[in-house]
């Protein structure tokens, strides 16, 4: 059952995807279409999960259960991994590969392996203070706070 994003509580557990490319405005209009029409089949052991979704800046595709009222299960994570590589196959993209960072360069965001973002950082290239995309937050209060930080207030502090 589709929630608007804004409506589901801040506890609710998210799934944050990124591509490897920027999706075309046109692209990120079709994936929602498909987004909308899988949010509203997402079931845990045949009870509807209460699910949501958000794209950011043609690039990020953020997946949201409300677990107060059913949690995601196995299967139906399952589920959503299958309709992400379906989407991975249908437009020609990662979204699954944990190995890369996204982070902002001026007004652009722009995609490297970890080994180059650490290369990088070894280099002064980017900084602790570069913006970085924080893909391990698991909630929308998270995400609202912690997603879109400076390296140094991530994961990513490691390489500096």
């Amino acid at each position: 059952m589709y929630i608007p994003f804004e409506n589901l509580p801040e506890e609710s557990r998210i799934w944050i995807y990124q591509s490897n490319r920027k999706f075309s405005d046109e692209e990120v209009v079709e994936i929602e279409t498909d987004l909308q029409a899988f949010v509203e089949e997402w079931a845990a052991h045949g009870t509807s999960l209460e699910a949501s979704f958000i794209t950011k800046y043609n690039r990020f595709i953020i997946l949201a259960v409300n677990q107060e009222v059913q949690q995601a299960t196995g299967c139906s994570i399952d589920k959503s991994v299958e309709f992400i590589q379906s989407l991975e196959q249908n437009y020609k993209v990662d979204l699954l590969d944990k190995m890369n960072v996204t982070y902002k360069q001026g007004e652009f965001l722009t995609h490297k392996s970890l080994l180059d973002f650490k290369r990088m950082a070894k280099e002064k290239a980017v900084s602790a203070n570069t913006i970085v995309f924080n893909n391990l937050v698991n909630t929308i209060e998270e995400w609202k706070e912690s997603w879109e930080v400076p390296a140094e207030d991530s994961w990513h502090s490691r390489f500096f």
